[in-house]
């Protein structure tokens, strides 16, 4: 099972964004992940920006099961995103010749700087940030038919300093932090499963079989947070918001357990929102 592929294909295709601001706070997250770690060296020996530019911009106009190109999905995350990028361009701007110029937004986060510490960026072993860029690296090569298929123990494309194993396991963690995200508002049934599914591209059966028990497995929030190891809880929080349009009060709620059981505060919380600009609902 290859956890960082899954990542990059649910965030590549917004699957598990239900639209308005996680869809914004996705963009945010991808465009700060892909801005910071761009110039990073690969463990495969080449840039991850030049990994991405080939992967996909050969890709843009490869067809995906939910109807269109990997670079069109990727676009259009980036081109309704917030600017998160250090050098203060668009999002669009910032991958514009890797995905055949898509739609940029010009403003910027609340909280730019705070976003990128928030992701690891600049620290060297590259972080949450490089391990986003490098997921939406893995998952193009495998839906790109114009370059190798990377096989599961291919690590080539995360930057150098992230060690595989928990790089997979920070994956798997975040993957199901999103599928909890999505749960808590009660409404998680069938459909909205199998139209998820039908997003993720090229994956094996055992794939699917563990999104699938991860779909129907109890929300235990206090469970979940006991697995996160120490130094990811924020990190944790702000990809769950990413599934997360907070329009239904057992959403926040649920944000409100989640941070308890994670050991962050009302004032932490908030910062995390500020800095992908999401509401703020702690007092």
């Amino acid at each position: 099972m290859d956890a960082i592929k899954i990542l990059g294909s649910l965030l590549s295709s917004g699957a598990l964004s239900k639209g308005g601001s996680s869809g914004d706070i996705l963009g945010s997250l991808i465009g700060a992940a892909l801005g910071g770690s761009q110039s990073q060296t690969t463990q495969g020996g080449g840039s991850l920006g030049d990994l991405l530019g080939s992967v996909l911009g050969g890709g843009a106009g490869q067809g995906s099961t939910s109807g269109g190109g990997l670079g069109d999905l990727l676009g259009g995350l980036l081109g309704g995103g917030k600017t998160a990028s250090s050098g203060g361009g668009g999002l669009g701007d910032l991958l514009g010749s890797v995905l055949g110029g898509s739609k940029g937004s010009t403003s910027t986060p609340t909280d730019a700087k705070g976003l990128e510490d928030l992701l690891g960026i600049g620290k060297g072993s590259g972080g949450l940030g490089g391990l986003l860029g490098g997921a939406l690296a893995k998952y193009g090569q495998v839906n790109n038919p114009d370059v190798p298929t990377p096989s599961v123990n291919d690590h080539s494309m995360l930057p150098q300093g992230i060690d595989p194993q928990e790089a997979s396991m920070q994956a798997e963690l975040m993957i199901k932090a999103m599928i909890n995200a999505a749960k808590s508002d009660g409404s998680f049934d069938e459909s909205e499963q199998q139209k998820i599914l039908s997003k993720l591209g090229d994956v094996s059966q055992d794939e699917i079989d563990f999104i699938r028990r991860e779909f129907s497995a109890p929300l235990n929030v206090q469970d979940f947070a006991n697995s996160v190891p120490r130094g990811m809880e924020h990190q944790i929080y702000a990809i769950s918001l990413s599934a997360i349009n907070l329009d239904e009060n057992s959403e926040a709620q649920y944000l409100g357990e989640l941070a308890s059981a994670l050991r962050i505060d009302a004032d932490e919380a908030n910062q995390i929102h500020a800095q992908l600009d999401a509401p703020k609902i702690f007092a």
